[in-house]
């Protein structure tokens, strides 16, 4: 993926940090999308939802010891935000043939990361998904649980923003979401 691929992306997000982001993009250049080249990059992630959106699949994180919507860091075989944001949420959540409800930039959520994380700061950017309750899921090596969670009932303790940027989504077009920037 190239930059240039991550700032079309961003384009169609709601957020009004979209121009803190696509700044951060362009200043960065291939840093950015390379969690080798920086402590702070893009990272990509799936809010999955049951078809009536009453529900919320989540993972237990081994590493953070909280849950949170699948995603992480992008890789070199990503060729756009979207496919890494699916990738993730395959990965994570067992769900072989997940696929985005549109493909669109849902969330955007930078957030400060700290102790255990080699990283600094995410610059995380969410889409959704809706996957039928029936469907098979499968804890991977990077969680200790996934499971399905009422949206007005979720499980403690939760990643920081977690609540607020479910909400923001769940209430029709993306309310601001973390801090948007430095």
């Amino acid at each position: 993926m190239r930059p240039a691929h991550a700032l079309a992306a961003l384009d169609t997000a709601p957020s009004p940090f979209r121009e803190r982001f696509s700044a951060f993009v362009s200043a960065a250049g291939d840093a950015a999308l390379d969690r080798d080249l920086g402590p702070e990059h893009l990272t990509a992630s799936c809010f999955v939802f049951s078809p009536d959106r009453s529900l919320v699949l989540l993972c237990l994180h081994r590493k953070g010891r909280f849950w949170v919507q699948f995603g992480g860091h992008l890789e070199p075989q990503d060729q756009d935000l979207a496919g890494a944001a699916r990738r993730e949420a395959r990965e994570e959540s067992g769900v072989a043939r997940l696929e985005l409800d549109d493909g669109a930039v849902a969330d955007l959520d930078r957030h400060d990361l700290h102790g255990g994380f080699s990283c600094t700061a995410h610059w995380d950017v969410g889409f959704v998904a809706t996957v039928d309750l029936a469907t098979r899921t499968l804890v991977s090596h990077e969680s200790d649980d996934v499971r399905w969670f009422p949206v007005d009932a979720l499980p403690e303790p939760l990643a920081p923003g977690l609540s607020r940027r479910l909400a923001a989504l769940l209430t029709g077009p993306a309310a601001p979401t973390g801090t948007g920037g430095p």
